[in-house]
């Protein structure tokens, strides 16, 4: 499915995640600056569109939204998610035994 959603995150002066989505690459092209294109993107679908100035992206965001992140926006969600990871459970793996 072709990314088609174009999803910016930022935080407003009151602290609250702001989220604003765009139909199109012109529409974004409207309110940000390019300053370039992502060419080593892992997921192929976000390699060749472009980098904006002052945001993080692009990262994917389920089967058709493409996201930026303002960098606050993501170091803080970043931290979150590493504290939200679920733990592992001890002894999950079988433990080798060493001989005595």
């Amino acid at each position: 499915m072709k990314k088609d959603t174009f999803r910016i995150v930022t935080r407003g002066t009151d602290g609250q995640i702001l989220i604003r989505d765009y139909d199109s690459e012109e529409a974004l092209h409207r309110r940000h600056t390019q300053i370039g294109v992502d060419d080593c993107s892992t997921d192929l679908d976000l390699r060749g569109l472009p980098v904006f100035r002052g945001l993080i992206g692009p990262i994917p965001e389920g089967a058709n939204i493409i996201r930026y992140e303002s960098p606050e926006v993501f170091e803080t969600l970043t931290k979150q998610w590493t504290v939200d990871r679920p733990q592992r459970r001890p002894g999950s793996r079988a433990r080798a035994r060493v001989p005595q």
